[in-house]
């Protein structure tokens, strides 16, 4: 059965994943695509809607992002949000121009709830305005349903057509009925079922890798975390022991964590699969050495990742098919999904080297964020404890050094995110934050411990809460849980005398730090 889809077009706004994962809350299936996606593309994917993101730019500036008129007349339902609502005016005839006064933030706007937008909305509601450009001017054929006191025109519509536009950004949880809004859109406007649920994803998934696979060998990358720990279980479910799991200990994992996933996934585990574990930590330590810059980092983990995958491939002889835990984030995040700024390269995105030896790349989650993720595990079966382990990058801790890669720095940031972590759980507050780990600063100071002086490094601690890790804010830690874990850091972490609590949230800043 093919499944819905609804089209996020991005046009670079920082919202887009937000944008995607409020559709899929209503549990229709949403993918994001560049605003330079040709039209024939659009025609082809044959969606039931389509969702037009916030952008930096004004519409009527030259070279301006843009599309053309024929979106707006394909007989999709088209739903423009901030830059998105001002440039289906712009093409169609309105007129857009700079606003006398700029709105930013949380603002009242009072709607026309006969509109199928703001079906069950309340009148006067809550929403996050972030625009310095506004509709002067509305296309024929549409009108205002919503206003707010500087905004004329904070939501219109051409019902006739199904074309509707939102001037403020109903993605993001400033917003108090916005979710409800994309779900008028996606269920009421476009017409979708909302029958994209996790069980189905599951099922599905199982048949498509047991048709590609047939009677091939797969070589699946390990990394034992919750990513790569689902999507092995999801391939163990549809091939069995054609499957082949590797597991390289590259080093910079946590305090423990080798044996760990060895003890779940190894001959005494409970999953019909071969497991093997490559302890490789030397030979990073002295590829990352004198590495400082944090692409590089990413870049040599990642070559070594593959090219460790090509040793023991060929160990074991023929391998058609290498699969990786990529998530959907991972995918967008490297500009490959959407319009927005590269953030930062993930090591298992984009595909293979031209040398490789494996015919292909199986990615069953490519398609899905962190928290749905966490239901297909939770739906096959794997215990709760793997499920909600805190998210762990695939470069390891050699982004949670900041610098150098060296063995004795590894051995401090992981003593100390062991106590970090440990002290979390003793407060009853590991299920309640988002992800929470420390890191090691390139920063040495100066401290005094008993008589002496000591000039050691800083080690900062992270803890955010988030709903889908595309935005976060700095979690509220108790200060006597803090002050707990850095007693303890510095009388039992040798070589660190300093520790810090990062503050800030996501954006400006990255949850990991590098």
């Amino acid at each position: 059965m093919k499944r819905e889809l609804v089209l996020v077009i991005d046009f670079g706004g920082q919202y887009n994943q937000l944008v995607a994962r409020r559709v899929r809350e209503s549990n229709v299936y949403c993918e994001i695509y560049s605003y330079k996606v040709a039209m024939q593309k659009i025609k082809e994917l044959n969606p039931k809607g389509i969702i037009l993101t916030g952008g930096p730019n004004s519409c009527y500036e030259e070279g301006a992002a843009t599309c053309e008129k024929e979106l707006f007349e394909c007989g999709v339902p088209v739903l423009g949000l901030c830059y998105g609502a001002q440039l289906m005016q712009y093409v169609l005839g309105g007129n857009v121009e700079a606003a006398p006064t700029r709105e930013y933030g949380k603002t009242e706007i009072v709607v026309d709830t006969t509109s199928p937008l703001f079906s069950n909305v309340s009148e006067k509601t809550v929403c996050w305005m972030s625009h310095n450009d506004y509709i002067s001017a509305l296309a024929p054929g549409f009108k205002s349903v919503a206003h707010s006191d500087e905004c004329p025109v904070a939501a219109c519509e051409n019902r006739e057509k199904n074309l509707y536009g939102i001037q403020f950004h109903p993605e993001v949880l400033h917003t108090a009925e916005g979710k409800k809004m994309l779900r008028n859109f996606v269920i009421d406007v476009c017409g979708c079922a909302g029958d994209w649920k996790m069980d189905s994803f599951v099922e599905e998934s199982i048949k498509a890798i047991r048709e590609k696979v047939g009677d091939g060998k797969v070589l699946c990358a390990l990394s034992g975390g919750v990513d790569s720990s689902v999507a092995a279980v999801l391939l163990s479910k549809a091939i069995g022991n054609q499957l082949t799991c590797v597991f390289v200990d590259h080093g910079l994992l946590r305090k423990n964590e080798g044996d760990e996933v060895e003890a779940v996934f190894g001959k005494d585990g409970c999953y019909d699969l071969n497991f093997i574990r490559v302890n490789a930590q030397e030979r990073y330590y002295s590829k990352l050495k004198g590495v400082t810059e944090p692409e590089s980092k990413r870049k040599i983990i990642g070559e070594e990742f593959i090219r460790v995958f090509e040793e023991e491939a060929k160990k074991i002889g023929a391998v058609d098919f290498l699969v990786q835990g990529t998530i959907y984030p991972d995918v967008v995040e490297s500009g490959l999904g959407g319009e927005s700024a590269v953030i930062k390269s993930h090591h298992n995105v984009g595909g293979l080297p031209d040398c490789v030896d494996f015919k292909e790349i199986i990615e069953p989650l490519r398609d899905l964020f962190k928290d749905e993720v966490r239901k297909v595990g939770l739906e096959l079966g794997i215990p709760e404890y793997l499920v909600f382990r805190q998210p762990f990058p695939g470069p390891g801790l050699g982004i949670r050094i900041i610098g150098e890669v060296t063995a004795e720095k590894v051995r401090m940031v992981q003593d100390a995110d062991a106590i970090y972590r440990e002290e979390i759980a003793n407060a009853g507050l590991d299920r309640s934050i988002g992800q929470y780990f420390a890191a090691l600063t390139n920063m040495q100071s100066v401290g005094v411990m008993g008589d002496e002086r000591t000039y050691d490094y800083a080690v900062a601690l992270r803890a955010v809460n988030t709903i889908d890790f595309m935005t976060a804010e700095a979690a509220e830690i108790p200060y006597e849980v803090l002050n707990k874990t850095m007693n303890r850091i510095i009388n039992e972490v040798r070589g660190v005398n300093r520790v810090m609590y990062d503050i800030t949230s996501k954006p400006p800043g990255t949850i990991e730090f590098e």
